[in-house]
């Protein structure tokens, strides 16, 4: 097992258990941001195991929702929109998702220039 894929695995298993601690027993969220970002780490780790619509979907579902800071997310979701551009960029659904990305961005000007020029 390569390094990267050990890694992945933790950060799976890591994320996973942010989003069972930051939910109630009714399904409501106590820390958005950080289930946000715990959805974007499996964003990048279904990504990087060939599952764009997993990857989409998590990207997705992290940019909903009660958030108090959009300049962090967008921070985060660096990394899955270079994974997304790096693995996906001819895919109708990755586009979709940077998209709306870039959108977000949009307003806040300052991490703008990160997701436009794939910096991650």
């Amino acid at each position: 097992m390569s390094s990267l894929v050990g890694e992945d695995k933790l950060a799976r298993t890591l994320a996973e258990e942010v989003l069972r601690a930051g939910t109630d027993f009714g399904g409501t969220e106590r820390s958005p941001m950080r289930n946000a970002e715990a959805r974007v780490t499996l964003g990048v780790t279904a990504a990087r195991d060939g599952d764009l619509e997993q990857a989409r979907i998590m990207g997705e579902r992290a940019l909903e929702g009660d958030r108090k800071s959009v300049p962090s997310l967008i921070m985060t979701s660096r990394e899955l929109a270079a994974e997304m551009r790096r693995r996906y960029s001819s895919e109708l659904a990755a586009q979709d998702y940077l998209a709306r990305l870039h959108s977000l961005a949009e307003r806040k000007p300052r991490v703008h220039a990160s997701i436009n020029h794939g910096q991650s």
